[in-house]
């Protein structure tokens, strides 16, 4: 279903892509368009992992400077059945992370500096498992692919503002031109939107299963949420096309559950998070995950340090933070 879901989604964005060109200059600029689409997924498939981490000046980690965070997050891939991704590290206080790749082979998970500073243990592990849950799902491709067509498209809509008109092919004239530079973007956009918010939502649940833990999600949730009210996350500001790839809004402003949010609303996946622990009540016993994850005690240092990763399981008192 998953697969499917994707290739109708892609199609459609295409269908899109070729509706513009044609609005622009009738069938042979459909062709063109068709042709674009195709060159820009083709791009997008190959290049969507090394175009996200330097929109977002993201560093990869080795294990010599990260042990502690390689081996939690090993632990968790093979709980998800998937290979070791790379591991990146973004400049920024906001608690935040994403994941890249086309495919399970060449996955990558990004988190933030602020991630592993205002998080303790479980709420880091629950939010590694969220990720390589996007990884699992094949998320990372379809969502940077339709990233990169939803701005194609509101490039070439531009395009046709301006040159549009002069071809005798378009079929709408000025009038139809000028429709087409307001409506398909939005368009691209709240599919775009549409897609995120679905597959966020799936990503929390199975992300909640890998580590056994949806409470540790749900107050990772709740802590990213209030913390990135205060700080902003500069990299995702300038390159705001790709902030739905994250697991929380990382853009400065309101987060609303609604037609034109790029994430579901945080209380809403709470929620969602809080009934499934209810369901699982005492079955998931012995199944939590925890890595502590920890930042050495200058802030400013390029090099993070964290302590070796411990196991606890649910019912625990340990209550260390990511300092502790």
């Amino acid at each position: 279903m998953n697969t499917l879901r994707t290739t109708v989604l892609l199609a459609g964005m295409t269908a899109l892509f070729m509706g513009v060109g044609y609005l622009i200059g009738g069938e042979g600029g459909m062709v063109m368009a068709l042709g674009l689409a195709v060159a820009v997924n083709a791009f997008a498939y190959w290049n969507s992992d090394k175009m996200v981490l330097s929109m977002q000046n993201a560093r990869e980690l080795s294990r010599s400077n990260a042990p502690e965070l390689f081996d939690m997050t090993a632990r968790l891939a093979e709980r998800a059945g998937l290979p070791m991704p790379k591991l990146y590290l973004i400049d920024t206080d906001q608690p935040n992370a994403f994941a890249t790749g086309r495919s399970p082979d060449v996955g990558v998970v990004a988190v933030t500096r602020g991630l592993v500073r205002h998080l303790d243990d479980r709420e880091v592990a629950a939010v590694i498992a969220h990720e390589l849950a996007h990884i699992k799902h094949r998320d990372t491709l379809v969502m940077t692919i339709t990233a990169t067509l939803a701005g194609a498209i509101s490039i070439l809509a531009q395009f046709g503002l301006f040159f549009g008109n002069r071809d005798n092919d378009s079929p709408l004239g000025l009038f139809g031109t000028i429709a087409m530079v307001l409506l398909a973007p939005i368009a691209a956009a709240l599919v775009q939107m549409a897609v995120s918010r679905t597959r966020e939502y799936g990503a929390d649940k199975e992300g909640a299963a890998i580590c056994g833990d949806p409470l540790a999600l749900a107050s990772a949730l709740e802590k990213i949420t209030a913390i990135s009210r205060t700080r902003h996350n500069m990299p995702a500001e300038k390159a705001p096309a790709m902030a739905h790839m994250y697991i929380a809004n990382p853009l400065s402003g309101a987060r609303m559950d609604n037609l034109f949010a790029t994430h579901p609303d945080p209380a809403n996946r709470i929620a969602a998070l809080k009934a499934m622990d209810a369901e699982m009540g005492t079955s998931g016993a012995g199944n939590w995950v925890s890595v502590a994850v920890r930042r050495e005690p200058n802030a400013a240092r390029t090099t993070p340090g964290w302590r070796t990763p411990g196991t606890h399981t649910r019912g625990s008192q340990n209550t260390k933070g990511p300092w502790g």
